[in-house]
């Protein structure tokens, strides 16, 4: 079971010594890390007790928030907050820079950059995916249009799924994925272009603008700014500029290892669920406070600031530790994200020639904490920078989204990694994520 859930060469052993026993036990070091279940061989009492028992009794590992818990072994995302350095299947992030969708999905999906005729069939399968039937846009149209668009992003998927039943394993009686790998590929192929739909006919509903069908000739992210007309409120960025825009902005965003909500959405596949339903998981989480929610957090606190002349007073207040600025400080990063400066150049390229005031007044505030944040001694010396994703966001301010749409658009750019996790997780033997707890209540019956 050990080397089940650690495979790879030993680097060598743990010696852990139970005193209230006085035994020591060995558990091998692999990959630089211990396998949980080497601890299910410490027992305090072995008498008369079987091995199922024993292993029943076995030392737990608890780990609030899997602050120190590797949940799965990868060879997708490398990334190393102490030195600032992010691999996609072992590329350099700044090398993959202005790589087309297509290349940057395939890669990590399918763990090598595409030739030119594998683009240009995925690219054709893509677009051929994106198809809008009438019960998913009767189902956003007929919710209110000031929900959030999360929402109506998980009603839109629920609505797509009623339609295919026969995606679903359990509904069918089957397993459908796990280790039938062309199936995956067809599903997952399936489930980027209906997430690009769904968010596109949310994106109408909310904002009144009309939903358009996708062009077979059109690449991924000239469909969905085709299909929702997403920049088109600023007559300042042409579709072109809006498209390479987001090439190189999704580049960034494609992957980030194991967030809470890829963390969500494989944890809901473990049960071998279908791929859309476990997206509908991942939304919601990514949509958390303490998460993608936190963009939201912060434009609506930008908002009550007023104006740029009233950011001092904000920033004389965080370092007073009577506020605190949301989207702020990264938990992996030590050194800067290594996205964010690609993220300033596009923010950079798209308001040097633009009065910000006039673009978005929550854009102008923005920019002012930005400046006097990077300027101030208190946010220098503990390294807190606005972190990519709340500085992408001001990007698609920039482009002319509505604020209230940079969380969705977000989400919709790490599926390609979300999925090339689930394709990973399906290639091999199923393994159900149930995690334990300590019970600490009573264990005497209260009659």
């Amino acid at each position: 079971m050990i080397e089940h859930q650690v495979p790879g060469k030993q680097e060598g052993t743990l010696t852990v010594r139970d005193d209230r026993t006085g035994h020591s036990y060995t558990i091998p070091i692999i990959h630089n890390a211990v396998p949980a279940l080497g601890f299910r061989q410490i027992v305090k009492d072995r008498k008369n007790k079987t091995p199922r028992q024993q292993f029943e009794e076995g030392l737990r590992v608890i780990d609030p928030g899997y602050r120190n818990t590797a949940v799965k072994m990868s060879g997708i995302t490398y990334i190393n907050g102490e030195q600032g350095v992010i691999l996609y299947r072992g590329h350099p992030l700044g090398s993959l820079v202005g790589k087309s969708y297509e290349e940057i999905t395939h890669l990590l999906v399918w763990g090598s950059l595409p030739t030119e005729s594998q683009r240009l069939s995925f690219q054709r399968k893509l677009a051929e995916a994106m198809v809008l039937p009438d019960v998913v846009r009767q189902a956003v149209t007929n919710l209110p249009r000031d929900v959030p668009a999360t929402v109506l992003m998980g009603a839109a998927l629920t609505a797509y799924l009623s339609v295919h039943p026969e995606y679903i394993p359990a509904y069918v009686g089957k397993n459908l994925y796990n280790g039938k790998m062309d199936k995956v590929d067809e599903q997952l192929t399936r489930t980027l272009g209906i997430s690009a739909v769904t968010i596109s006919i949310v994106f109408c509903h909310k904002h009144g603008r009309e939903f358009r069908p996708a062009d077979l000739n059109r690449s991924y992210i000239e469909n969905l700014l085709h299909m929702g007309g997403f920049t088109e409120g600023n007559p300042n960025v042409s579709p072109e500029k809006a498209a390479d825009i987001f090439t190189r902005l999704w580049a960034l965003y494609a992957d980030h290892e194991m967030t809470n909500s890829t963390s969500a959405y494989l944890h809901t596949a473990s049960a071998l669920t279908d791929p859309i339903s476990s997206l509908i998981a991942c939304l919601q989480s990514a949509y958390g406070l303490l998460h993608g929610g936190a963009i939201d957090a912060a434009y609506t606190g930008m908002r009550e600031i007023g104006g740029p002349e009233n950011v001092p007073h904000l920033i004389n207040k965080v370092v007073n530790k009577e506020a605190r600025l949301s989207g702020y400080g990264h938990r992996i990063y030590k050194l800067q994200d290594p996205r964010a400066g690609y993220i300033k150049e596009m923010l950079d390229e798209l308001t040097h020639d633009t009065d910000i005031r006039q673009m978005d007044p929550v854009l102008a505030i923005a920019m002012e904490i930005d400046r006097m944040a990077g300027q101030h001694e208190y946010f220098t010396k503990r390294n807190l920078q606005a972190n990519a994703d709340l500085y992408g966001s001001f990007v698609y301010t920039a482009l002319g989204v509505p604020s209230d749409f940079c969380v969705a658009l977000a989400m919709l750019s790490r599926v390609p990694g979300v999925l090339a996790h689930w394709r990973e997780a399906m290639s091999r033997p199923p393994e159900l994520w149930r995690p334990l707890q300590i019970y600490t209540g009573p264990t005497s019956v209260t009659v």
